[in-house]
């Protein structure tokens, strides 16, 4: 078939209730006439949610374009690789915490989907653990002021912000940590705290909420109480003493491997995963936890506060943003003209302004808040860049 070099995508808005309803139309004037919450915009062929691009005049999934001639799209390597395009790449806007989760490794991930297939569970049952067989390392990249958790803190402060707080209630499961200071007794304690029933927690939370409001100066104690107003009594409430807290400026970034709890609480990012959805939740939630097949996924190991946020390589205008696998890639380029080389399929976002891709005859203008799909066999092109846009693609070798 006749691979076009640049292909207009159309992307699908996914509108969960935690999504801000301004927040694409403040930034990239994207309409929202129902004024319905926008939660990710998808640039993709995830089949929960798949792009659309025009080839020769029809509007085609970009699922289907890519399966009509994989190597061609998505360039040999990947195509025998992954079989399809590798990552999801989305705008998230974020309003409401989403909740607390865990990602599994892609061993586990094609254990635990399998398991789940034998039990005869439905593709959508709530109770399912596992929605595919692939792990989801993500990368976000802040285009507003972005709050999240991420990683648990060093154990000597977990103690030490319980002990400030003075849970009464907890001595038991806290005197046992204290005998087991290990990832373990860590593992151990965050079981207990889940685990705890709606009459057992009722007084800590009290205790919890109380200090909070007294402490509302400190990001860690702001955060619970404004969570303890979306998710009242929820269990999640004690995450913001167990994990990092962060504001991510705009322009940082950071990234998430497999088996770290996480949670992303408000602002507006760029995002690129490897394409799946699986998730394991563990608070601010009221949709199925499982906590056996959580913690088994969880590694109950401190964070390095230097290892939270994650510098860019720079070279020539670019940031370039390094993860340990293979599934995307993710850069960052200024103003300015750029000639650039498919290694892979890719997906271009213009970020602050227009830019205009060129390639012998074949030309396309995107709009701020617009995107391309590049097909691998695109070869040398060129952008021209009125503003900063984001580049994502995968690993070929």
């Amino acid at each position: 078939m006749s691979v076009s070099a640049f292909y207009l995508m159309n992307n699908p808005i996914q509108h969960y209730d935690w999504g801000s309803r301004e927040a694409l139309t403040q930034l990239f004037g994207i309409a929202n006439p129902d004024q319905q919450p926008q939660a990710e915009l998808w640039m993709g062929a995830h089949p929960n949610g798949c792009a659309q691009v025009d080839s020769d005049g029809v509007a085609t999934r970009l699922s289907d374009l890519i399966a009509r001639d994989p190597v061609a799209t998505l360039g040999a390597a990947t195509a025998q690789r992954f079989g399809s395009l590798p990552f999801l790449f989305k705008v998230l806007c974020a309003d409401k915490a989403l909740s607390i989760q865990v990602h599994p490794s892609k061993a586990q991930a094609e254990a635990g989907y399998a398991r789940d297939n034998a039990a005869g569970l439905a593709a959508n049952a709530a109770n399912r653990n596992y929605r595919d067989d692939n792990h989801k390392p993500e990368l976000v990249f802040a285009l507003t002021p972005y709050q999240a958790m991420n990683g648990f803190r060093p154990l000597a402060d977990i103690q030490a912000l319980f002990a400030r707080v003075g849970f009464t209630s907890l001595q038991p499961q806290l005197a046992t940590l204290a005998a087991n200071p290990t990832p373990e007794g860590l593992s151990d304690f965050f079981r207990a705290l889940l685990t705890l029933s709606d009459e057992q927690k009722a007084c800590p939370l009290r205790e919890l909420q109380a200090y909070a409001a007294d402490h509302q100066d400190e990001e860690t104690f702001a955060l619970i109480r404004h969570l303890a107003g979306l998710y009242p009594g929820d269990v999640g409430l004690f995450a913001p003493l167990l994990l990092n807290v962060l504001t991510l400026q705009p322009g940082q970034a950071m990234y998430l491997d497999a088996c770290t709890p996480h949670a992303y609480i408000r602002g507006t990012g760029l995002e690129i995963m490897a394409n799946s959805d699986n998730v394991l939740r563990a608070g601010l939630t009221p949709k199925h936890i499982n906590v056996d097949e959580l913690l088994s996924c969880t590694r109950c190991e401190a964070k390095p506060a230097d290892e939270i946020l994650l510098a860019p390589r720079q070279a020539d205008g670019v940031q370039h943003y390094e993860v340990p696998v293979p599934d995307f890639t993710f850069s960052v380029y200024a103003t300015g003209d750029h000639r650039l080389t498919t290694a892979s399929a890719e997906v271009l976002f213009a970020i602050d302004g227009p830019l205009t891709l060129s390639q012998g005859d074949e030309s396309l203008t995107l709009a701020k808040g617009q995107s391309a799909f590049i097909p691998a066999a695109t070869g040398p092109y060129r952008v021209q860049a009125q503003g900063r846009f984001a580049r994502a693609g995968n690993q070929a070798g």
